[in-house]
């Protein structure tokens, strides 16, 4: 569907759009009692191993005004770790700076995560009230990206829930044989320079500056 001249796609379709959980319902059957009961408010061994072997996990946070952000945030298998049954620490690697997710906990005291498996099809998705801790003693224990981290994202579990694989069947995230040829997509260099929207810049300033960051990731 192309933008009408009024706006963009969204501005149409959302005339129409669902604004009720009634008549969404209808559109769809409901959940199976599985499906409700293996939802939880801790760890338990099983999901505490599975956060053991996930290297990546993408955080889900809004600000006070409810604009959200999800971000990843990985590290070798294990970085995130578990306090106890019903909270975990997530050490904040050195990025870009902006801060947008401890920002956004700061501001509303609550995150998602969905922790992933390489190459494997089960995720597991935990919610909960959130802080960012500084506490030294915290930090000293979560050196798995290279050194004790400036803060680090502290979770308290309302919600574990293990989802069910079928997302990652259907996207083939881990057949090759599945993946888009390398020149089908822009690199991240081409992406980064487009954004930015500075013609001074050319592609190999980017590639460098993607390089040096990479170099120096824990500084």
């Amino acid at each position: 569907m192309t933008p009408t001249l009024a706006g963009s796609a969204f501005d149409s379709l959302r005339l129409d759009a669902v604004t009720d959980q009634e008549t969404l319902r209808r559109v769809y059957a409901l959940p199976n009692a599985a499906a409700v009961r293996k939802q939880m408010t801790e760890l338990t061994d099983q999901t505490r191993r599975l956060i053991g072997c996930s290297a990546l996990v993408l955080v889900a946070s809004a600000d006070a005004e409810g604009n959200c952000d999800v971000s990843p945030r990985g590290g070798p298998a294990g970085f995130v770790s578990v306090l106890d049954d019903r909270t975990v620490a997530i050490p904040d690697a050195t990025g870009n700076k902006r801060l947008d997710t401890l920002q956004n906990v700061i501001a509303t005291g609550r995150a998602g995560l969905l922790f992933i498996v390489p190459g494997r099809t089960t995720t597991l998705r935990v919610n909960g009230r959130a802080c960012v801790s500084t506490r030294p003693e915290l930090l000293s224990q979560l050196t798995a990206v290279g050194k004790p981290p400036a803060s680090a994202l502290v979770v308290g579990i309302e919600e574990v829930y293990p989802h069910c694989p079928k997302s990652l069947l259907r996207s083939g995230a881990w057949k090759p044989e599945q993946w888009p040829a390398a020149d089908a997509q822009p690199t991240s260099a081409e992406v980064t320079l487009a954004q930015l929207r500075m013609p001074e810049l050319t592609i190999a300033d980017i590639e460098q500056a993607e390089a040096d960051s990479l170099k120096y990731r824990y500084e």
